[in-house]
């Protein structure tokens, strides 16, 4: 691996470390520079999973103040990403890869409108406060399993999505939801990342700088993540991404 590969991917892994931690969608920075410099599609998607494990885990505990008190819930909701991420890591490994190539585009495009979109659906929840159950309800625990499913096919942006149902179905601070937000990824992340260890093609090198660097983006993230400004993050992922989906539909059908 020539240098200034190992460079770009631990740099790409702190980004996603902190975006993950602060936002959500730090796969849509990683994902396209793996593709970018060489590697399968598959590959990039498990080696992306296992490597940025660890960062989840250190934004975990950077927003352990947050969650405190919420053991119950978490169990409840974690079993449910648990679930979740296995079902999905069978369909990425079952499926052929052809078909990987092709809905991961698709999957890419959902991710970056539900970042750009995020925003809103953060003023629509705050105009409903109030009128959301304290409690978790069958609703919740389906989805949250459904965006587990979807987060061990795909990471991208299952951070999003878990704000945006947690924060529509539960009356929580979003600093709370961020910290569980957190949690259920890194469940799922790790759940699979050693999965994938296992059974899937890996880049052990590529996995070992993206540890790296997402467990500094984590404790980064958790620290002073919330100063950065948030439409900056979007703009960027959004970029990221959009060329993402141009050079695998341009791979896949040129």
């Amino acid at each position: 691996m020539p240098w200034w590969h190992a460079v770009l991917i631990a740099l790409a892994g702190m980004w996603a470390g902190t975006i993950n931690t602060v936002v959500g969608s730090g796969t849509l920075v990683t994902f396209p520079v793996l593709v970018a410099l060489g590697y399968p599609p598959v590959t990039a998607t498990t080696s992306n999973a296992i490597g940025l494990a660890p960062g989840t885990i250190s934004g975990s505990i950077g927003y352990r103040h947050e969650i405190r008190g919420q053991a119950r819930r978490l169990v409840q909701f974690g079993s449910m990403s648990l679930v979740g991420a296995v079902c999905g890591t069978i369909l990425l490994l079952s499926l052929p890869s052809d078909a990987f190539e092709t809905i991961v585009p698709v999957l890419i495009g959902l991710a970056l409108v539900l970042v750009v979109v995020q925003p809103r659906v953060s003023t629509w929840i705050a105009a409903r406060k109030g009128e959301r159950p304290s409690r978790p309800g069958p609703l919740l625990m389906f989805l949250i399993f459904l965006i587990g499913v979807y987060g061990g096919y795909f990471t991208a942006a299952q951070g999003v999505m878990l704000m945006a149902v947690m924060g529509m179905l539960l009356a929580e601070p979003i600093q709370r939801l961020n910290g569980m937000k957190n949690v259920l990824s890194a469940v799922v992340n790790v759940v699979a990342g050693a999965i994938y260890a296992f059974v899937a093609p890996i880049s052990w090198p590529a996995v070992l700088l993206l540890a790296v660097g997402s467990v500094l983006g984590g404790m980064l993230g958790a620290k002073v993540g919330r100063k950065l400004p948030p439409a900056v993050l979007r703009g960027v992922i959004v970029v990221v991404g959009l060329a993402a989906m141009i050079q695998l539909v341009a791979e896949h059908w040129f």
